[in-house]
């Protein structure tokens, strides 16, 4: 039997510093999530200010001759940045002053058009509050309301609401009616059938040809076998077809129109424009700096520190802040110092998307920008997550410009998002009748030059939400 006691044992762990985890956390942050974490920090560290007025750190007395115990080369080099970052700025203002009063007017234009949203269970319990009921009735009609899902649809159905709440099945079939004459058309269904069969009796279309197919026929129609239907009715399939076009535009999901869809609104953190000057079409980078306060050390704390009168205790924690606030600040820059490199390389990298757009998008890995920057991979992976970048073509997230791609015969290099919309412009020009399979889009890549595996053409199909070729063909 083994002996109990203590032993030591040596182990080495990689642990990052807290200053060197909020740089990666604001080199990661969005423009958004990094004007909160800039905010959280302007009320924890009492040196840092929110920089206004156009002075700079020299002018508010940060390079003068005072005693701060080996300090003053550490504010020297952050004057000198926050100097640096000042004059990017002062030009992007100037160039950007002549739009400054419509970017604004568009703004406000968005702030007015922000609305609360309401949900389709608010919406319902309106509804409801204007019905003649008295206050049994009205009870039940809450429960029904509460146990609908944000489709629409009643989750659970009312024989196991009856056994469970012991109402009378007469009174919550009653109940259930009224909440299904409500708006939208098709709201506390159990299912599918009964939803699309509200729908249509809304219509007036309880004795028509899409109601017997929606009513007794529906898992053929979901599996596109208009023959067999036609076949069971006595019918043309060229009447099945276009009863199923007709079914297509019902609402499936009747709650999502007042599914809670906040109104986001994206800020790009580049922008990329067309620039002329030279005589050719260029695209200059620039970065939203417009978004992050421009932060700065306090005066009052600085004065405390070069007095020298205060207690060594308080010198410690002041200094000890002003070092916080330092890095936190030099983090900001080099947040868009790394953002800036990346952009104009991916400006130089992908200019064929820039000038014709996303058909011309280029194959390219981060890790070719990482080699070419001069930092790691995971420094590129960082800097664009949850980054946008406004183009002359719209705004798309700095991820999107990094895609694997193919070799055409040709030789050239092809993006997968290139390929995903050369699929979908064969399917968009396939015969109705007769659509192309996937083995007919891989022959049909093929001619193009382009080799691709079928397995991959259906895994491209899936994600642009085109469906198989059985499920295409119009009779």
């Amino acid at each position: 039997m083994a002996e109990a006691g203590l032993h030591q044992s040596l182990s080495q762990q990689m642990r990052l510093a807290p200053q060197m985890q909020q740089s990666l956390q604001v080199l990661q942050a969005p423009t958004l999530e990094l004007r909160s974490l800039i905010q959280q920090e302007l009320d924890e560290n009492p040196v840092l200010e929110m920089e206004v007025d156009e002075i700079s750190l020299e002018e508010q007395g940060l390079d003068k001759d005072c005693e701060l115990d080996d300090f003053n080369d550490e504010f020297t080099a952050l004057a000198a940045l926050d100097d640096d970052w000042r004059e990017e700025q002062r030009l992007e203002r100037k160039q950007n002053a002549s739009g400054t009063a419509e970017a604004s007017e568009r703004h406000q234009f968005m702030m007015d058009s922000l609305v609360e949203p309401i949900t389709l269970q608010e919406h319902l319990m309106e509804q409801l509050g204007t019905s003649n009921l008295d206050a049994e009735q009205r009870e039940v009609g809450e429960l029904l309301i509460g146990n609908i899902d944000d489709d629409g649809f009643l989750n659970t159905p009312i024989s196991e609401l009856c056994i469970v709440t012991g109402i009378p099945l007469p009174r919550l079939e009653r109940l259930k009616a009224l909440i299904q004459s409500f708006e939208p058309p098709g709201v506390c269904a159990e299912n599918l059938r009964e939803c699309l069969l509200i729908q249509l009796e809304r219509q007036g279309k309880a004795q028509s040809l899409e109601h017997r197919i929606i009513d007794n026929h529906i898992d053929d129609l979901a599996r596109h076998r208009f023959p067999n239907i036609a076949r069971k009715l006595g019918i043309t399939i060229d009447h099945v077809s276009r009863a199923a076009e007709s079914i297509a535009k019902l609402d499936p999901r009747p709650g999502q129109v007042y599914a809670t869809n906040p109104n986001l609104y994206i800020t790009p953190d580049v922008l990329i424009e067309r620039d002329m000057s030279s005589g050719e079409l260029e695209f200059k980078v620039a970065i939203n700096n417009e978004q992050i306060p421009h932060l700065k050390i306090s005066n009052t704390y600085k004065d405390i520190m070069a007095s020298g009168a205060s207690a060594a205790t308080a010198r410690a924690y002041i200094r000890d802040k002003i070092r916080n606030g330092k890095f936190l600040i030099k983090s900001i820059h080099q947040r868009q110092e790394t953002i800036r490199k990346i952009s104009e390389e991916l400006v130089t990298r992908q200019k064929p998307f820039f000038l014709a757009g996303p058909s011309k998008l280029q194959p390219l890995t981060m890790a070719t920008i990482a080699d070419t920057v001069g930092v790691h991979e995971t420094t590129v992976s960082r800097a664009i997550s949850g980054k946008y970048m406004h183009t002359p073509h719209g705004v798309f997230e700095m991820k999107y410009f990094f895609t694997p791609g193919y070799q055409t015969e040709g030789g050239e290099s092809m993006s997968n998002t290139s390929v995903k919309r050369a699929i979908a412009d064969l399917v968009k020009a396939e015969p109705p009748a007769k659509p192309l399979s996937d083995a007919a889009i891989v022959r049909a890549l093929d001619e193009k030059g382009i080799e691709i595996a079928r397995r991959t053409v259906a895994k491209y199909r899936d994600e642009l939400n085109i469906l198989p070729s059985h499920l295409r063909k119009a009779y």
